[in-house]
This record gives structure tokens, sequence and C-alpha cells, in this order.
């Protein structure tokens, strides 16, 4: 399995932050703000945990990813970032010119995450004007032919939403980066048989998400091609089931009524399809039932949009229902948790090390992890 950690360019606090899918720039806030500091802060502390990656979100209520992530290169060493980008707002030719030389100055660092955008306000602000369906049309036209320019082919492509001439890269990228993508509508599912090479799920009930695997794979197999499979998940692990349960109440209890009628209000009008899915588990805020399947919490999502789940519970059953995940075929863990710096402390220590024991991780860096934190690896 392989591990990702989130940077919360949004900001960051020991309440849960707003924005996320279908966030507007007013929901923006946190008590530690997203400076290259703090963020670097994190990052280096997920990269000596053991993370492979973080994710760094895209949209009008955080910090632009691309410009982040490259200053946050600077201050790691082996890290990769999951750069979340929108098609829509970019041309092929220079998204792809710019991915090379993310590749060559970051020494191979960088994978995207491509999100077509289920917000047609948000994307008009960008001036975007195509309706759900027509930029997962685009989004498509948009990965063939970043992809054919990234094997070093000269493209002329003349489609419905995209047009390029004689496109082609100087240098190409080396490697050429993971692209992840995720969605839940039919033309989600469309793009992603086609062109993506690891799909993301937001985390819902394991039967629902095998549901999702099983009709990814089976439109990928009939494309003749082969996906990975990855889970958007929060995360509150402690020593025991009761500390980690009381860790959520508090962040319940902070939540203000007004706050989640207000975000509940935003998200009713998404597109997304997945979105939908998120606000049916928590019931738009009307249920108290938020445990929705055994140490899967859906509370987070009364107050962001976007992945609205969290595992909850002592690191060993935090671990146990990762490993049900991972049965069923899910390969990679983004995961998040406020404050996202102690938090990462919290999975790295406590959770990570099980799963070593149970030969299901590794340290990237060829270290082991122990009760006492990470040591150097000196073979088994």
């Amino acid at each position: 399995m392989t591990f990702h950690w989130f940077l919360p360019t949004t900001g960051d606090s020991r309440h849960i932050v707003g924005g996320g899918h279908g966030s507007t720039p007013g929901a923006a806030g946190g008590d530690r703000p997203a400076s290259v500091e703090y963020l670097g802060q994190i990052a280096r502390t997920a990269e000596q945990l053991g993370f492979s990656g973080a994710l760094t979100p895209t949209g009008a209520w955080c910090e632009d990813a691309w410009i982040t992530t490259a200053m946050l290169t600077q201050v790691t060493e082996r890290l990769k970032f999951l750069v979340a980008f929108r098609p829509g707002q970019i041309s092929p030719t220079l998204s792809a010119q710019m991915a090379a030389t993310y590749q060559r100055q970051s020494h191979g660092r960088l994978l995207l995450n491509v999100v077509t955008g289920g917000e047609t306000a948000e994307q008009r602000a960008y001036g975007d004007f195509l309706s759900k369906d027509e930029r997962y049309a685009r989004t498509g036209e948009f990965l063939e032919i970043v992809r054919r320019l990234w094997t070093g082919e000269k493209v002329d492509h003349h489609g419905e939403h995209l047009q390029v001439e004689g496109a082609q890269l100087n240098r190409l990228p080396e490697p050429a980066p993971t692209v992840y993508f995720g969605g839940s509508s039919p033309a989600a599912g469309e793009v992603a048989a086609r062109h993506t090479d690891v799909y993301l799920t937001w985390g819902e009930p394991p039967q629902q998400v095998k549901q999702k695997i099983d009709w990814v794979r089976s439109l990928t197999e009939a494309q003749g091609r082969e996906v990975r499979f990855g889970i958007r998940l929060h995360t509150i692990s402690r020593d025991t089931s009761a500390e980690a349960w009381t860790e959520a109440d508090r962040l319940l209890k902070g939540m203000d009524p007004d706050r989640i009628k207000a975000v509940q209000e935003g998200l009713s009008a998404s597109e997304s399809e997945g979105q939908r899915r998120m606000r049916e588990l928590h019931g738009s805020g009307t249920s108290d039932k938020l445990e929705v399947y055994p140490n899967l919490w859906a509370g987070v999502g009364l107050v962001r949009g976007g992945a609205g789940t969290a595992l909850v519970g002592s690191h060993s059953e935090v671990a146990d229902l990762i490993e049900e995940y991972h049965r069923l075929g899910i390969e990679e863990f983004v995961l998040s948790g406020v404050p996202h710096l102690e938090e990462a402390y919290w999975f790295g220590e406590g959770v990570l090390p099980l799963l070593e024991r149970r030969g299901l991780w590794q340290h990237p860096d060829g270290a082991r992890t122990t009760e006492a934190g990470i040591v150097p690896f000196a073979g088994r």
C-alpha cells in the first residue's frame, strides 16, 4: 500500500477548516495560515514518517497548487506532490511542458490529480462556460493530447473542445507523471477508463467502494487497460478507541449549527455526483448517525465539501479498516487530519507500524518504523 498526506493550502486549525469541493473563496480560513513555512513543516513531517506524497487541492478557496508545491520541493528531499489542477484553465501543451519542467527540476516528484470541475458557477468565474458533461469530454481530449506529447509525438488535434497544431515538447518528462482522476458520474467513468492511472474515490463505506471499483474496472477492461485504485479519507487515530471518538466529538461540538446549515445549503446545489453521495452519508446535517460504518465517521462533511469521511478509532481499528479497503482493491490512501501536522504523527507513529508488521507497507526510504519512531532500515 502507498500512503499520501494532504497540504492544507486553505489554512489549518485545531478545528475543521472550510474549503473542499464546491466551496467559495469565503470558506477559506484557519488560525494557521497556509504559509510556505508551515506547509513545509507538514511536508517534511510527512516525508520523515513515510508518506510517499502529499495532495495539494485546487479551487478558488485555496492557494495555487503548482506554485506552492514547486516552492516546497526546495525544503523536502523525497516527498512527491500530488498537484490538483483543472484542464479547462490551461492549454494542454503548456500543461505538458509545465509537467516536464517540474519533473526535471524536482527529480521526478510530480503526480497529477486531474479535476474536471463539478461546479458551473466556480468554473465560470475562471472563464469556463461549458456544461458538466462537456467539461468531462474536454478532459478526455486534454489527457489524450498531453499523454501523446509526453511520448515525444508531434500532435495535431482538432476536437470538439480543444485544438492544437504542430504541438511538441522540446524535452520530455522523466518519468511521465502518474495521472490520478476521480468522478462518480457516467461521463467521469468514461474518462477514467481511457486515460487515468489511478482512480480515486472519496471514502464511502466498503460495499459502496466495491461497487465503484467494479464499475470502473469493467469500463477499463473494455478499453484493454488496467487501473489502480485509491481512496481519499480523513483520519483520527489514537491509542484507544475512546480517545479517538472523544476527539471526533470535540470536532463535532466545535461546528456552529449556522455554519453547518450554510455549508449544506451551498453543497446542495452541487452538480457533483460524488458530492451528492457524500451528503447522503451524513444526511446533510439532519442525522445524528454519523458513524456510517464501523470506524467510518461522516462528520467532516458537515462543514467541508469534497471528502467528508474519517477513519476513527484506535490505531489497530484504523489499520483494520484500511486493510478491509485494501482487500477490495484499494492500493493508495490519500489521508488528512486536523491539525495536519499533529495528526500526521498520530497516524505515522500509530498506524503505519502496525501495517508494516502485517507486511502491508514499508517506509519508502528503506527505514523501518518502531514504537519509538523512525530508525534506519538494517534489514530483516
